[in-house]
């Protein structure tokens, strides 16, 4: 799935992500962690990777949207 940087937190490897609808998408340190990347702007388009539905869904990964 893809996704929009929203905000990110170098020192907590946290942030948030836009989905193509709008709704921001929270993502933790592992999911951050999980994408190899070492930094983040927003703005950046984002390939994520989510599990669960509705309020139990989490990003287990981030990293850059390549073409």
């Amino acid at each position: 799935m893809q996704a929009t940087a929203y905000t990110y937190d170098p020192d907590s490897r946290s942030g948030s992500v836009l989905l193509d609808d709008g709704t921001p998408v929270p993502f933790d340190g592992p999911a951050f962690d999980a994408g190899g990347l070492r930094l983040l702007r927003p703005g950046q388009r984002v390939r994520i990777e989510v599990e669960g539905e509705g309020e139990a869904r989490r990003i287990t990964l981030v990293t850059l949207q390549t073409l």
